[in-house]
């Protein structure tokens, strides 16, 4: 890809991946990504905005070169410094060492490990800060911590109408024309964007919500993203605010959600989630109470019963002294950042060992989870007392969960 035009002085000059398929290890990329970075050129001073991936920069360096003088760039401000958006950093200084980088008391002290540079000249900027470019150019930063480091900022420049969001807004989402005014096939795309937001932003719902108000009152013409297509006023942009702000406000269920969730190999530790749940049924009758086979579900799905779930139980029989696979993966789903004092219990029917249990409750205990009680547990097969135990350890939940 060669450098798009935004608007007058602006440029984009980051680099396209379309075949990427797996972003930061978990993240599936079905329509690729890119590695957006923006160069600015004021009358007197020129500021390029994040830095591309560096298994890229010969491309990047290419797309920088159509519209700027290497030695003419004074500025790269990082508005987050994941090696996504910081890998060609070290690249641009080597090429030209008076760089001024501009970042965040945080995003500076990651980026020293960052570049393990000698000497780089980085200059903290705080919520207020700007740089006058001239001519009217002045890009003042808005600190946005959690979206989704606590070193990210915005970069506001009002003359243009133009708010540089970093991962805010953005998509895993590649097009040649990386405007969503040209996007070609728009529902893939708002399927890279509500995937990209639940992978990015749903753990930090809240900052998300102080993002939308610090930039509420700007008049922006363009979100300039670091993945994705530029969104423009009149098209993607407005939609897309809204989408946020509806996706981090938190909706109250109801009725209490209490799912138990459970792998059985022989049927008893599935026993054992129905009893239990006809306990808690008794002491919760309007509960919203639902047993689910983990490996007869989708596991996004079930992550979310968890995450949105006011408590939760999860059962699981030992195999090779551990939980089995399927129930480590459900857990792998956890919101962790907002998971702190929910709820929940360990149950499971084992053979002559049973340290899934220790495994389990260790787990949810260093997530910070309110863990109730011992596990309930059972050797081999449910006998009659053993389901009415379980019965009777549902009871015992359910008022735990209403103290």
């Amino acid at each position: 890809m060669s450098h798009v035009k935004v608007a007058d002085g602006i440029y984009s000059v980051g680099v396209l991946n379309p075949s990427l398929r797996v972003f930061d290890i978990v993240m599936s990329t079905a329509y690729g990504t890119t590695y957006n970075s923006y160069l600015v050129k004021g009358s007197e001073k020129t500021a390029i905005i994040e830095a591309s991936h560096i298994d890229y920069f010969e491309y990047y360096l290419e797309n920088i070169k159509e519209v700027a003088d290497i030695m003419d760039i004074d500025y790269v401000i990082m508005n987050h410094n994941e090696p996504d958006h910081s890998g060609s950093i070290g690249k641009l200084i080597s090429l030209n060492p008076n760089i001024e980088v501009i970042a965040t008391p945080a995003g500076a002290m990651y980026l020293k490990n960052i570049l393990n540079h000698d000497s780089p000249k980085i200059r903290v900027v705080k919520e207020g800060d700007s740089i006058d470019l001239g001519g009217g150019k002045v890009l003042k930063f808005i600190s946005a911590p959690f979206l989704h480091w606590p070193d990210t900022m915005f970069t506001w420049l009002e003359q243009d109408g133009v708010l540089f969001s970093c991962d805010f807004l953005g998509a895993h989402y590649c097009e040649p024309q990386m405007k969503d005014t040209l996007c070609d096939k728009i529902d893939k795309y708002e399927d890279a964007f509500l995937g990209y937001y639940n992978a990015i932003f749903g753990p930090f719902k809240p900052y998300v919500l102080d993002g939308l108000e610090k930039i509420k009152d700007l008049d922006i013409k363009y979100a300039c993203t670091s993945h994705g297509p530029i969104l423009s006023k009149g098209c993607k942009l407005e939609e897309n605010i809204e989408k946020y702000k509806l996706w981090s406000t938190k909706i109250k269920n109801e009725k209490a959600s209490i799912p138990i969730f459970y792998c059985s190999a022989y049927g008893n530790t599935q026993k054992l989630a129905k009893a239990i749940a006809e306990g808690i049924k008794k002491v919760l009758p309007s509960a919203d109470i639902e047993t689910f086979d983990i490996i007869e579900n989708d596991m996004g799905l079930l992550g979310e019963k968890l995450n949105n779930s006011d408590a939760f139980l999860i059962g699981s029989p030992t195999l090779n002294k551990d939980a089995v696979p399927p129930v480590w993966q459900l857990l792998a789903h956890i919101d962790a950042i907002n998971i702190h004092k929910k709820k929940a219990a360990i149950f499971g029917s084992c053979g002559w060992s049973g340290e899934s249990f220790k495994n389990l409750n260790g787990r949810l205990s260093n997530l910070k989870v309110d863990v109730f009680e011992s596990p309930f547990k059972i050797t081999l097969v449910a006998s009659e007392k053993d389901l009415l135990d379980a019965f009777e350890y549902g009871k015992s939940f359910g008022e735990y969960f209403l103290a």
